[in-house]
């Protein structure tokens, strides 16, 4: 069977090698894990998730009377913190995700990059949506890149028209410098081709799929004390159901089917071809 997220995580090492503006990336630190995605179905093809964002300001949710505007109650405080991820020894910073079987049938012709494509072959869809995510690396600091408008000022959406013109000419500078067809040669196929051809596809995944590592809030302790001016019931935080930590042993491998998927192994890491 193909193991369709190695062969993603290599050709990303080869287009960091190839495109000047992506070589600050360090893949050692980056996973790349599938996610579940129907093919036909709405959501997106790929996802970059960042983990090496720092806690957030302390901070507590609240509820306001509609008739009179008081608070009525609130939370306890609460930080924000990303969860760990290691490899080994070597600490996670990005994950990115892929939806299959949904990002294996991606076309040119099913999304609104036949625009800036016109000519290439339909699987360069897949090859966008990998530059498009290995892009959202912020170079300068932890997080996910912002991009800038004309007068200077950063845009409050990453994708504006300059990041997508971006991506392009990523793509185009990556293929100009004539890499092996067989880093990249498993994206010509869709998902019922690479079923026939490699016998299934596998990926890996979490052990708590559909789970994967997300942001959490911690209770803070010892408990600030009460704003200025502010007298109300303080309900107990839920215990957040995300794991704080994972290692190599959190990693199992899924095979893709077209309708769901299932666990393969339950620890380690599985070699397919």
């Amino acid at each position: 069977m193909v193991n369709y997220t190695d062969r993603i995580a290599v050709l990303m090492e080869d287009i960091v090698a190839r495109v000047p503006e992506l070589s600050f990336i360090d893949m050692s630190r980056v996973l790349v894990f599938a996610r579940g995605g129907r093919s036909g179905r709405e959501g997106a093809y790929a996802t970059c998730h960042c983990l090496c964002l720092p806690d957030s300001e302390p901070g507590y949710y609240f509820w306001r009377s509609r008739s009179t505007g008081e608070l009525t109650r609130r939370s306890q405080w609460f930080v924000t913190r990303s969860p760990q991820v290691r490899v080994g020894t070597t600490p996670i910073d990005y994950m990115v995700s892929f939806s299959l079987p949904r990002f294996c049938d991606q076309t040119l012709s099913s999304t609104r990059k036949q625009v800036h494509y016109r000519g290439d072959e339909q699987w360069v869809a897949k090859l966008d949506t990998i530059v498009h995510e290995l892009y959202h690396i912020d170079p300068a600091r932890p997080g996910i890149r912002r991009m800038e408008r004309s007068d200077g000022t950063y845009a409050a959406n990453c994708h504006g028209t300059r990041f997508f013109e971006d991506v392009v000419r990523m793509v185009r500078e990556y293929l100009a410098t004539r890499p092996d067809p067989e880093v990249f040669e498993f994206l010509r196929y869709d998902f019922e081709e690479l079923t026939a051809r490699f016998g299934g596809v596998v990926g890996t995944a979490f052990r708590g799929f559909p789970s994967y590592p997300q942001r959490y809030a911690d209770v803070l302790e010892p408990q600030p004390a009460n704003p200025p001016g502010v007298e109300c019931p303080v309900e107990p935080l839920k215990a957040s159901r995300y794991a704080r930590a994972f290692t190599e042993d959190d990693l199992v491998m899924r095979e893709f089917l077209p309708q769901g998927s299932r666990q393969l192994v339950r620890k380690g890491r599985y070699c397919a071809a």
